[in-house]
């Protein structure tokens, strides 16, 4: 690579808005380059999405070997090892990783490794790694840095004590007793994992619910199932005075008017996100900013002509099926395939046991907004096929116009809810109805026809309860 290269498009960062951008460039027949600072993927792939999930399926397969004698089956002393658990999450991560490398090669994407900055409306300058001082002259950037996990003030991850959810990741031993700040996606699935293997667990939202942005009649559920499998959780409650030891942390619980001192031999800080924007954009280049984040216009368009961005770094939602969808759509607007769209309506997921997902409004939300809606709901109580699993916590819950049946909103908790409500999301984006919903036939048994009975429900027309 010459010290000076042309480009039709250079992206800054390789995760889900990243990677996903640069391959559709590539699709298109342009000459692209996409520069990561650790490894194809970025953090989702390499710590978050992806290993977490590993994580979460050797805890949800542990615990139903533990309850093998409900399905007339016998597997005595089940045990696990750890570090092999990590180490079978590190490597889903790594045939990924290769993955979307193989999947660069194959569409002619540049792919360095190395840190990267905007140094001009039209050049990138390689400021970090082996490409480090060479400047890449591009027609087009797409600035894809995404978010970093952020730290409690005051008590930085130290990656024994002190843990974000990437330290978490990174673990060969499985603490005895930690203590999660935050109840957010990140802080809930984390809580799972632990609990499910043993560890004692206490959970921590200074909000009224876990789950801040889920339904309230879900979170509500899921704090009683966590309670049941041995979580401790407090809601409306701050963490204040933390104390690190050499083999504890010592805090306060604070509610209201009410102190509890406690101690972890781990906390770990899931209080949510911060823009990976230091270093990205030279101070010459003028690129508004928002509360930190790159703001856009409507075809990802930043204040600088030529400069685009998408995923985390223009906000939330931070998801990133949410951050492929911006990218692939600011690439398609910039090369003139078709008017570029944001983001309405989309699934958000919470991957512990029971699963969480959702799309469009709460019932809450319904109510600020005035609208005119009732709601069907169906218990997984009443799913021959989740009482045939043993999966039968939970329910579907559909929100919906009174008149015209227009669906304003989908919530789920149960079993594989992270699937089942695509076909939710796929009846929004076609304006169907709920009738639409109930009038189509569902295999029988599965876990979907909750989603139909849902929709019959709300028409006052549900078979099976």
């Amino acid at each position: 690579m010459a010290e000076s290269t042309e480009y039709d498009l250079v992206v800054i960062g390789g995760g889900p808005a990243g990677y996903a951008g640069a391959i559709r460039a590539g699709q298109l027949g342009k000459k692209v380059a996409c520069v990561e600072m650790e490894r194809a993927g970025g953090t989702c792939l390499n710590w978050g999405c992806i290993p977490t999930k590993a994580l979460l399926k050797s805890a949800e397969l542990y615990q139903k070997f533990k309850k093998a004698e409900a399905f007339g089956l016998s597997a005595k002393e089940v045990t696990f090892d750890f570090a092999k658990v990590m180490e079978r999450s590190r490597g889903v991560a790594g045939q990924m990783a290769k993955g979307i490398e193989f999947l660069f090669k194959k569409n002619k994407v540049d792919y360095l490794v190395g840190r990267a900055q905007v140094s001009a409306a039209n050049t990138v300058a390689i400021t970090e790694g082996e490409h480090q001082g060479k400047f890449l002259r591009a027609k087009n950037i797409l600035i894809a840095t995404g978010c970093k996990m952020r730290q409690i003030p005051g008590l930085p991850a130290d990656g024994v004590r002190v843990l974000t959810s990437r330290e978490a990741l990174a673990a060969k031993t499985l603490p005895k007793s930690v203590v999660i700040v935050g109840a957010g996606a990140i802080g809930v699935e984390f809580a799972y994992f632990y609990n499910a293997f043993g560890a004692k667990v206490t959970l921590v939202e200074m909000l009224p619910q876990i789950l801040p942005v889920e339904d309230e009649e879900v979170a509500k559920v899921l704090q009683r199932s966590f309670e049941k499998q041995g979580v401790t959780v407090h809601v409306n409650t701050k963490c204040e005075n933390f104390a690190v030891g050499k083999n504890a942390v010592k805090l306060d619980l604070v509610a209201g008017d009410r102190r509890t001192a406690i101690e972890a031999e781990v906390v770990l800080s899931a209080i949510g996100v911060v823009a990976n924007i230091e270093g990205v954009i030279a101070p010459g280049v003028k690129i508004e900013l928002d509360r930190n984040y790159v703001k856009v216009g409507d075809d990802y368009q930043t204040s600088v002509k030529g400069v685009y961005a998408a995923g985390d770094i223009i906000g939330p939602p931070w998801l990133a099926h949410v951050a492929t969808y911006e990218a692939i759509n600011a690439v398609n607007g910039m090369f003139g395939h078709g008017t570029p769209k944001r983001v309405k309506d989309f699934p958000g997921c919470t991957y512990c046991q029971p699963q969480v997902a959702s799309t469009g409004l709460t019932e809450k939300a319904a109510k600020a907004k005035g609208l005119d809606f009732k709601v069907g709901k169906f218990p997984f109580t009443a799913s021959g096929k989740a009482v045939a699993s043993a999966d039968s916590e939970g329910f579907v819950k559909v929100i919906t116009d009174t008149k015209t049946g227009e669906i304003y909103g989908a919530h789920i908790i149960g079993s594989e809810a992270t699937e089942l409500i695509a076909e939710y999301g796929l009846a929004m984006a076609l304006e169907a109805t709920v009738e639409e919903i109930h009038q189509t036939i569902h295999a029988h048994p599965t876990l979907s026809e909750a989603n139909m009975e849902a929709a019959a429900a709300a028409m006052g027309e549900a078979i099976h309860i």
